[in-house]
């Protein structure tokens, strides 16, 4: 079989009202293909195989189906339900995509954000999992408006096929990380099939060691991801070693608690075999003291874990700032001193407004002009890229 060519990304294409075909579990897509079109089981592989594997955008290009099964899935359903509003690139070789989705239910229209990370060998996407996010991180663009809703199966889906449309022929994803706008513990019962699929031979093939779900700290749904059986791999986003910070930091440790959320991972640890990763976003002057460093050795001694320091990224409007070199490095050595395994995340796309939120905010409501790129400034540095007259590698 041969590898699709690939339909360059539009930014600005209508959003298409059919139902995703992504959005049907396999056992609805046999269905339909049995009862509806006449087609054996199989077709569902080929199909699978020709969207994932050989990055297919339209069912015209899936040439070893019927002529007359490939008329009537694109007459009754969709690859891509979702508008790209805008496509960055940075100058670290960082991706991002400003998508639209259509209005489900009572909701209207929302704008998510999926990145494209590369780093050596290395291609792993961030992806959202709601429209907004409801944990209240003070520091975070993606939850300054709320959440409005979760996003479907198909639409985590697509953002994996969007970002792989990106890379060229022989290049792959090789890492999935949960952690885009929104909660995926909050969404688990749309984010565990789309994972399913990502992780399945005949999907992306990804192996759930290399596919990361990251959590402010829900036990329960800790709990119920640890049940699901699958072996994926879990960051908690802490951000302060205790009660009293955290309570400022993330306004919904105050339901939940520290201790609570520790007892959680130690049950995942315990269970996995894993390594615990702890994420810890270092705001200049409020939870970057040696005082902070030295309640955070604490409470992680003893644990088999990876703490990774993010030095903020500064997002408009909001009042903190990204500590010094400086602090970040006294911070540091505390932490290792006392026998914690720490990395330093390097920050990537920092001019394309990639962290979680930042881009959605600057286009927000911007309108489309007649050749499909938005109106609002890139940012500096950054690089409004219209696919259809640039290479998408």
């Amino acid at each position: 079989m041969q590898q699709a060519s690939l339909v360059p990304l539009t930014v600005g294409a209508p959003p298409v009202s059919r139902p995703s075909w992504l959005g049907l579990s396999q056992a609805e897509q046999e269905r339909w293909l049995t009862e509806t079109a006449g087609q054996p089981k199989f077709r569902r592989k080929q199909i699978e195989k020709w969207i994932f594997q050989q990055r297919a955008s339209d069912f015209g290009q899936m040439t070893d189906l019927p002529q007359a099964l490939r008329e009537r899935l694109a007459a009754e359903f969709s690859l891509f339900t979702g508008q790209v509003v805008k496509h960055q690139v940075s100058r670290d070789g960082t991706e991002k995509l400003l998508i639209e989705y259509p209005a489900v239910g009572r909701h209207g229209p929302g704008r998510i954000e999926c990145v494209l990370i590369r780093e050596k060998l290395r291609r792993t996407i961030c992806v959202s999992s709601q429209v907004g996010c409801g944990m209240g991180c003070v520091f975070c663009a993606s939850g300054l408006d709320g959440v409005d809703r979760s996003l479907q199966v198909n639409e985590i889906l697509e953002q994996m096929l969007r970002i792989t449309a990106l890379l060229p022929p022989d290049e792959r994803l090789s890492h999935i990380v949960m952690m885009g706008m929104g909660e995926p513990l909050a969404n688990l019962g749309q984010v565990l099939p789309a994972l399913e699929v990502a992780s399945s031979d005949l999907g992306l093939g990804i192996s759930p060691r290399r596919i990361t779900i990251s959590t402010v700290g829900l036990p329960k749904s800790i709990d119920r991801l640890l049940a699901v059986g699958k072996r994926y791999q879990l960051a908690i986003s802490l951000h302060a070693p205790t009660d009293a910070l955290r309570n400022q930091i993330v306004p919904t440790n105050d339901k939940v608690g520290i201790a609570a959320i520790m007892e959680a991972a130690d049950r995942f640890k315990a269970e996995t075999g894993r390594r615990l990763t702890f994420e810890y976003v270092l705001l200049g002057g409020v939870n970057d003291t040696l005082e902070a460093a030295e309640d955070l050795a604490e409470l992680l001694a003893g644990r088999d874990a990876l703490l990774n320091l993010i030095p903020y990224n500064p997002v408009a409007g909001l009042p903190y700032v990204t500590p010094s070199g400086t602090a970040v490095a006294r911070f540091r050595q505390v932490l290792e001193d006392r026998g914690v395994v720490v990395k330093c995340r390097q920050r990537k796309g920092d001019d394309i407004d990639a962290a979680c939120g930042q881009l959605r905010r600057v286009v927000a409501a911007a309108p489309i002009d007649s050749e499909g790129a938005a109106l609002a400034a890139a940012g500096p540095g950054s690089v409004a890229v219209d696919p259809d007259r640039a290479p998408l590698s």
